[in-house]
């Protein structure tokens, strides 16, 4: 990951609905949610949202599919495991002991709440 797509990610990120929008689709695993479910858990309003997805969506935190009529959104582990590979790449001054946080390989369905 470069520095570029790092901060774009970490700009998504630095707003609290995004972020708890986030951490609930990295929660809900590799099925992801319907945006309406999600809108239900987050409590805000649909163009508020979209325009936070939109976001996310730009900075390849998020996917989205169509399915019918329903819109699912899924995290993006993999963007999500390059900026956490990005942010820990140096780590303790490249002491070979440090070992930062692993990646996150979601089962399907995630955590049940």
């Amino acid at each position: 990951m470069d520095t570029d797509t790092a901060l774009a990610a970490l700009a998504a990120l630095g707003h609290e609905t995004r972020l708890t929008a986030f951490r609930e689709l990295v929660q809900a695993g590799t099925d992801g949610l319907a945006v309406g479910e999600l809108r239900d858990r987050l409590g805000a309003p649909g163009a508020t949202l979209t325009a936070h997805l939109n976001t996310l969506r730009a900075a390849s935190l998020v996917t989205d599919e169509r399915e019918g009529r329903v819109i699912r959104v899924r995290a993006n582990y993999a963007q999500m495991n390059a900026l956490i590979g990005y942010l820990t790449e140096n780590c303790c001054a490249g002491d070979g002991s440090c070992t930062p946080a692993g990646s996150c390989k979601p089962s399907k369905g995630g955590k049940k709440a």
